[in-house]
């Protein structure tokens, strides 16, 4: 209540102070995020999608994870999207009405033709925006499974959904600022839900991620590096391996691993399901939910 009257320094230390508070308020999430990983990975091993929609804050954070997903993890963009109330203006410039309009987040399930197989992730501080009440809703009806992220107590969240989300972060710093605590707690939750989608899908082997797709020059030198790290071989090995390999990095990891071909390490994979762990140690045992 006074930090209008302290310098800098205390300022900065009230938001650290209340910052913390905010991985243990995750933590007591962990079951119920860990539910809505495995509804994301059963969508994904059939072809499904994940969604997640949002207006404002929320809206930007879900179109962020979405984004960072096919340049880390190898995805196709269509497999998670993020949609936010106003559509791609709102994302550099607040769109003021356009999170009030549930027919709105209806209409865009609707257009992105969002069916039983998908997944849609609704992200709302408040759990009241109707843009995202709209887009859940629809979503229910027409049977895709539904997730829902927001920070107020789970005593209060009344929406029908399979699987909500409820950080209780408390009061924000500056009363209504959602874009600190929330933002910061459904920040940490998305991160999980497609980290932990990823790793459980094999795109991950030991804490390496080994399906980023080599669209610059930046992750192709980070390709480089998790073969040198993996194998223990030099930088000159790890590109020649890697160009090999077609550029897969999967698949170079098999090939340096276990010194088979290009085809072996292929044929590996195939029969591994993509696990990397699994194609080098023959064992056919993938890891369980």
């Amino acid at each position: 209540m006074d930090i209008d009257s302290k310098n800098t320094l205390e300022i900065v230390r009230t938001i650290n102070e209340e910052d913390k508070k905010i991985a243990f308020a995750v933590e007591k999430e962990l079951p119920f995020i860990a539910r809505a990983v495995d509804v994301v990975v059963d969508a994904m091993k059939i072809g499904g999608r994940l969604f997640y929609v949002g207006a404002g804050t929320s809206g930007r954070i879900g179109i962020q994870d979405a984004a960072e997903c096919p340049p880390t993890f190898g995805t196709d963009p269509e497999t998670i999207q993020g949609l936010i109330a106003g559509g791609k203006p709102a994302v550099f410039k607040a769109q003021e009405g356009a999170e009030d309009s549930e027919s709105g987040g209806a209409d865009d399930i609707v257009a992105y033709g969002i069916g039983q197989k998908d997944v849609v992730c609704g992200i709302a501080a408040s759990r009241r925006t109707p843009y995202v009440v709209g887009a859940v809703k629809k979503a229910r009806q027409l049977g895709a499974k539904t997730l829902f992220v927001t920070t107020n107590p789970r005593s209060q969240f009344d929406l029908e959904v399979d699987i909500a989300i409820c950080p209780h972060v408390g009061p924000e710093v500056i009363m209504g600022s959602t874009r600190m605590k929330s933002g910061t707690a459904q920040k940490m939750v998305l991160n999980m839900l497609t980290t932990a989608a990823m790793v459980r899908l094999g795109k991950v082997y030991e804490n390496m991620m080994v399906d980023l797709q080599l669209t610059n020059e930046k992750l192709g030198e980070r390709s480089k590096r998790i073969l040198m790290t993996i194998a223990g071989v030099d930088y000159d090995t790890a590109a020649r391996v890697l160009r090999d390999s077609g550029g897969h990095v999967k698949t170079a990891v098999v090939m340096l691993r276990t010194g088979v071909d290009r085809q072996e390490a292929l044929r590996r994979l195939k029969k591994a399901g993509g696990f990397v762990r699994v194609a080098i140690e023959g064992t056919g045992e993938r890891p369980k939910a």
